[in-house]
């Protein structure tokens, strides 16, 4: 009797945390279908390709892989989905060897719609986060914000939210597999509603996960800093496993910018949100996200950018060179900034970024904490990060332990620790 072949599959996501999410959830649905991960040099039966549109540099690189993997996979099944597939459709459909391009409101049926014969489709959900010792657990999509830059709401809608039992039972399920860490993920959580009349809010879904038993460590991934309010900030300092570390979003340090951003705070909101978490944990830490060369940026809007950083001490930044994107206010706006302005502004923000995260760091060589360890490096430590996410190296460990380590030297690349 002949064996029948597997079926293979590959699965990309470019973008954010949501993305990777989604990427997982479709990864899952094809496994318990029977279906395996075609290893590097097989020929897949059927690739998913979740795209990105939040810059021109996402649509590029987007586009460059689903022709790369058509290349490598020619006689796959390719669906591609995801936010370049919801904004510019037809783009993607004019590749050849593009089966078909499922819009963001259709991508939880990928699947069925990929396999129409498959009577049994898992629901859209995870169980695993493959490669990764920290789960991205999904709990709202959409942004109702219409910030000037942001093509996001139009090719994602308007915000939604999953139950909070929903996001608890997939929890639950992540912590049965092995997870110790899991960030709270989405396009805006802070509009979390809980999906139910009256609403409900973030720090109700965070307490709830916060109390599930085996959990180690809970992180929110990205918030505004006026949505930090009272309750919220005493869920996160006083909770069992959340952690004193937040992405909180500056984008500016102009008041200026933030306004023609359509950004609903100001510089001094951001440092009093800053002061009020750090006054109730000295070693909270904060990541953020900055673009640079809005248009209409002056020298000194820019400088006021440099001083937040200056002051704030970032454990990391992610930096953006502002990004045309049609169907956006800020497309047309005035007083665009040159590209080399732009490129020279980037690599300031850049070389600071890393400067300042590094000083920081310094404060804690000598001091004894717990690391989650995470990837191997090329030489022969292990990477991982403490609660308040410190990059840490520490000698070779397996990946997902929790170790305590000394944090004995400060490098460009994080603390060296001894396992003690």
């Amino acid at each position: 009797m002949i064996k029948e072949k597997t079926k293979k599959f590959t699965i990309s996501a470019l973008g954010c945390r949501t993305n990777q999410y989604e990427a997982q959830a479709f990864r899952d649905q094809l496994l318990a279908l029977g279906y395996t991960q075609a290893e590097e040099g097989e020929e897949a039966d059927v690739c998913i390709v979740n795209t990105c549109t939040v810059t021109e540099s996402a649509d590029s690189n987007s586009r460059h892989l689903v022709r790369s993997l058509i290349k490598q996979n020619p006689n796959a099944k390719m669906m591609v989905t995801g936010c370049l597939a919801e904004n510019k459709p037809a783009t993607l459909k004019a590749i050849g060897g593009v089966h078909e391009v499922v819009s963001n409101k259709d991508k939880e049926k990928l699947i069925q719609l990929m396999l129409p014969e498959e009577q049994n489709v898992p629901e859209f959900a995870i169980k695993q986060f493959d490669a990764h010792t920290r789960a991205f657990v999904k709990v709202q999509d959409g942004c109702n914000s219409f910030c000037t830059y942001c093509i996001i709401p139009y090719v994602r809608g308007r915000s939604r939210s999953r139950t909070i039992a929903e996001v608890v039972q997939e929890v639950e399920g992540l912590i049965a597999s092995g997870f110790k860490e899991v960030v709270i993920t989405g396009i805006n959580v802070g509009d979390f509603d809980g999906n139910v009349e009256p609403p409900q809010r973030l720090v109700d879904l965070i307490r709830a996960v916060d109390a599930i038993p085996g959990l180690k460590r809970l992180r929110i991934s990205s918030i505004d800093p006026d949505e930090v309010d009272d309750d919220l900030l005493d869920a996160v300092i006083n909770g069992k496993n959340t952690c004193h570390s937040m992405h909180i979003v500056l984008q500016a340090g102009s008041n200026m910018t933030l306004k023609r951003m359509n950004r609903k705070y100001t510089r001094q909101q951001f440092f009093e949100t800053v002061r009020r978490l750090t006054a109730a944990s000295p070693d909270f830490t904060f990541t953020t996200d900055i673009i640079v060369g809005f248009p209409g940026e002056t020298d000194a809007d820019f400088e006021e950018t440099l001083d937040v950083m200056r002051q704030v001490r970032f454990a990391k930044v992610h930096m953006f060179p502002y990004s045309v994107r049609e169907r956006t206010r800020a497309a047309l706006y005035p007083n665009k900034v040159p590209h080399d302005v732009i490129q020279e502004r980037k690599a300031k923000v850049l070389a600071l970024s890393e400067q300042l995260a590094f000083e920081m760091r310094e404060a804690y060589v000598g001091r004894t904490m717990e690391v989650l360890t995470e990837s191997q490096t090329e030489g022969d430590y292990t990477c991982g990060h403490t609660a308040n996410f410190l990059p840490v190296l520490v000698p070779k460990r397996a990946a997902n332990e929790l170790i305590t380590v000394k944090l004995v030297k400060n490098t460009p690349e994080g603390l060296i620790g001894d396992v003690t």
